[in-house]
């Protein structure tokens, strides 16, 4: 869909996108996406095309990406969950891990995947700090005795991921397990702004504003259930857009301003 926020009219922009989930521009103004039924990252050209950015992993195909960021330099960083729900009937698992990848180009426009965590069993969301020297990931899995955690990653001199520091966790309580993180977004002061949360459990539905080293500046209330992707939009990047699982796109004011790797 794209929505127009001097009319508010909301208008189909593409159809059979195979479940594209995180869209996001790179430093050429091209945008891509997380096609989790497609089982690839993608790219909608401006003809109305559309290219398979990464598909596989030595030989093996992708599980279904979730959310993706993208470098100054064109690297793809894309979480790779395994979400069966979302496939065609009969679709195996190939890979036998859930972790974020790194889609790195080629000068013939080809991109060479390979996997950059180790540590991670379902990870979702991910976000590049200003300075592109850390990884923010979520750690989402909801297995009674699994863990969900904010993360953050630094990024060393040579692409790989150095030990990670926990920004925040998420528990449980008698009604179950709570909902982590699932999308993110950075403001102008570098701090992480992220939807978690359900009604099933926890606090319920909200959108966070975290600091860089994980103290929580502000939560509040998401009035529907399952806030999904968040980002920062407007001509002043004052305004907040929510997505959720259930189809709403909001919009708030805010007194905070967004920022944009690519501007």
């Amino acid at each position: 869909m794209r929505f127009d926020p001097q009319t508010g009219d909301c208008v189909e922009w593409r159809s059979g996108t195979n479940r594209t989930n995180c869209i996001l521009f790179d430093a050429r103004g091209r945008l891509h996406g997380c096609s989790a039924t497609g089982r690839a990252i993608v790219r909608f050209e401006p003809d109305g095309s559309t290219t398979v950015v990464a598909d596989r992993v030595d030989g093996k195909r992708l599980n279904t990406p979730n959310d993706l960021a993208i470098d100054h330099g064109g690297r793809i960083w894309f979480s790779n969950p395994w979400n069966e729900p979302l496939l065609l009937p009969g679709m195996q698992m190939e890979l036998q891990d859930e972790s974020v990848m790194l889609a790195t180009p080629s000068t013939d426009g080809t991109y060479a995947v390979r996997r950059a965590t180790f540590d991670t069993t379902s990870p979702t969301g991910v976000l590049l700090s200003a300075d592109q020297r850390t990884l923010y990931v979520s750690q989402c899995d909801y297995g009674e005795d699994r863990i969900r955690e904010l993360r953050a990653y630094p990024i060393l001199a040579d692409g790989t991921l150095g030990p990670y520091a926990v920004l925040h966790q998420f528990g449980r309580d008698f009604r179950g397990v709570h909902r982590a993180v699932d999308g993110m977004c950075l403001d102008a002061n570098g701090n992480i702004v992220a939807t978690a949360g359900y009604r099933k459990s926890g606090p319920g539905p909200m959108v966070y504003v975290f600091t860089p080293t994980g103290r929580i500046l502000e939560s509040h209330p998401v009035p529907v259930d399952r806030p999904t992707n968040c980002t920062f939009g407007d001509a002043d990047l004052r305004t907040l857009y929510v997505t959720t699982g259930d189809g709403f796109l909001f919009r708030v004011r805010t007194g905070r301003q967004g920022w944009n790797l690519h501007p």
